[in-house]
This record gives C-alpha cells, structure tokens and sequence, in this order.
C-alpha cells in the first residue's frame, strides 16, 4: 500500500461540472483525489487527473457506473489500493429527466443513479471509512436539495403504487 502522508478524496462525477470543480477543490485543498465517472468518460477524467497532478496531489481516474454495487465495491478498492485509504466521498453524479416525456428505461436509469448510486457509494466508502479507524467525511452535491429531490422522487414512486394498489 501506498505511503499515506494526506487526505484521499474519492469524486463521483468528476469528468465535468460540479464534480469536476469538486475534485479540483479538494486538490487545492492539499488531498489526493481518485476521480470517478462512467467509462466513456475516461478522456475526460484524464484530463482531471493530470490538472490534479499538475497542482501536484497524486491523483487517478476510477471509470465506475455508480448504480452497479460491484463498480461501486471496485471503485473504492482501487482507491484504498492506490491512494492508501479514503477519508472523503463526494457524491456528483446525477440523471436528469423530463418528467412529462420520460421513457420507464430513463425513469428507471434516474432512480438507479439518483437513489441506488448514492446508497452504494455511501455505503460502500463508509465500511471503509469504519474500517481503517480514522474517521471520514460524507458530502453530498447540493445536499439539502438532493434530500428534496429524493423525497419527491420517493414520494411520486409510492404515489405510483398506491394508485396501481387502489385502482
């Protein structure tokens, strides 16, 4: 295992945006980050790597879909592998739909991304974090927000089977 001198961060999403600017942060902030995003991404998340590397903070890029628990268990593996542990997780990623022209495979792609791939990712890092004994930190992107829109998107799910239950 790699010699542990700082903070390691894993960023989901951090091949654009927020997540992006996330990880870029935390670099600056003195912490080692892993980057996450979907495979084909990679180019993307590269090129977050070397801006990271460049402000000299080890960095690599960890390709993961954050819906699949075992991308999840292999992403934060390959951190603790490479980085030598995890301190912080910041959850980025979102799926966004229009709900009045969603198809059921984008509804069912949002709900495993936005519910699912938080609860892995979640999950997954703070088994890790309990595991090396020294604590960590859990951010989430726009975090009262994404309570909001998780509550909404239970809410209209329940609402979906009570009417299927009652009609």
């Amino acid at each position: 295992m790699p010699s542990r001198s700082s903070s390691i961060a894993i960023v989901t999403g951090a091949a654009q945006g927020i997540g992006q600017s996330i990880a870029l942060r935390l670099a600056q902030d003195g912490l080692d980050v892993a980057v996450n995003d979907l495979p084909e991404k990679d180019v993307q998340l590269q090129e977050v790597v070397h801006q990271i590397q460049a402000a000299g903070r080890r960095s690599i890029a960890v390709a993961a879909d954050v819906s699949d628990e075992e991308g999840v268990r292999k992403m934060i593996a390959q951190t603790v592998r490479r980085l030598g542990g995890l301190d912080v997780v910041s959850h980025s990623v979102t799926h966004k739909v229009g709900y009045l022209s969603v198809s059921t495979q984008d509804w069912d792609r949002m709900m495993s991304v936005n519910l699912r791939g938080v609860m892995l990712c979640y999950k997954y890092a703070a088994i890790q974090m309990i595991k090396q004994g020294r604590g960590g930190r859990i951010l989430g992107k726009y975090l009262r927000r994404s309570v909001v829109r998780l509550i909404i998107q239970y809410t209209i799910s329940r609402c979906i089977l009570n009417i299927r239950e009652k009609g």
